[in-house]
């Protein structure tokens, strides 16, 4: 059975301006996102399912689901604020999304095989593809995730601060904690991220999380299961969020289950402000000059 790429594309982009998702930033238009799914497509993925917002249905489906068409099936599922459990009331003042945890949880009915999760915005290189591939066809189960990782030196902006999930790994390569650092910038070398206004360092070497994961379906009962709690205790906190990395963190604490970390050399570069756009162009640029991709994909 072929794996499934789950795209998360329901985020506004508010630092970025639009809705990155839809930028063209190919040579011949296209996105990130088109790169994602041709690398998945190169990598033996058989399907892509993404999570978008109702209210864009329209334009995705436009500019994706035609050209996709025979190229790999697709399907789209909604994250909407009422994706709640029964007996919950939805708080009036609530109009920010409810984290990347429960977004993979609205995909639950379209997946039923192990899958990957990508965030929409990041360009994460083939080669990634390939390595997540691999390890959802051959190791894959209901006790065993992964998770990509990449260098943060290379993860991070020129034009603002970012957030990663910091990993701790074992011997085994196996995840231990993921700690996520808010506010994480350079200056003069030197990598360091805010926490209640102290600024603490960090290496360049140290291995994050993109949000690239490789999960097995069982994750959704997980994710059930956490996601009725965190709402319960989280209902009037209007920017709570509950995101993967906790759940994940959560699980290998109980027990359940261990998480691969998958160390890529895949070069990853994305666009977090409106200011990494031409940085963003000319990398693509290089690629297709170098023969990685096609000039136009589809």
């Amino acid at each position: 059975m072929k794996p499934t790429l789950v795209v998360l594309a329901a985020g506004m982009g508010s630092r970025y301006g639009g809705l990155k998702q839809l930028d063209k930033l190919g040579p011949s238009g296209e996105t990130i996102m088109d790169y994602s799914v041709y690398d998945a497509i190169r990598a033996g993925f058989g399907k892509v399912v993404f999570v978008i917002r109702k209210s864009f249905e329209q334009d995705f489906s436009d500019i994706f689901v035609s050209k996709l068409e025979g190229k790999i099936d697709i399907e789209l599922v909604f994250q909407e604020l009422d994706n709640i459990p029964d007996g919950i009331t939805l708080p009036e003042e609530r109009t920010k999304p409810w984290g990347t945890g429960h977004a993979i949880l609205v995909a639950k009915d379209a997946v039923k095989e192990p899958f990957a999760v990508i965030n929409a915005d990041d360009f994460y290189g083939a080669e990634a593809y390939q390595e997540t591939a691999d390890f959802l066809v051959n190791k894959s189960s209901e006790k065993e995730y992964a998770m990509c990782g990449y260098q943060l030196g290379k993860t991070l902006s020129d034009f603002g601060s970012v957030s990663r999930g910091v990993c701790k790994t074992d011997s085994q390569g196996y995840l231990v904690t993921v700690n996520e650092r808010t506010s994480i910038t350079e200056d003069d070398g030197v990598v360091t991220y805010k926490e209640n206004e102290e600024a603490y360092e960090l290496r360049k070497s140290d291995i994050v999380s993109m949000n690239f994961w490789g999960f097995h379906p069982s994750i959704f009962m997980h994710l059930e299961e956490k996601f009725t709690e965190f709402i319960k205790a989280n209902l009037e906190d209007i920017k709570a969020e509950f995101y993967i990395p906790f759940v994940v963190d959560d699980l290998m604490k109980e027990g359940k289950i261990k998480a691969q970390v998958l160390k890529s050399e895949a070069t990853w570069f994305g666009v977090t402000y409106q200011e990494d756009r031409p940085a963003t162009v000319n990398k693509i640029k290089a690629l297709v000059d170098n023969g990685k991709y096609p000039e136009k994909l589809w």
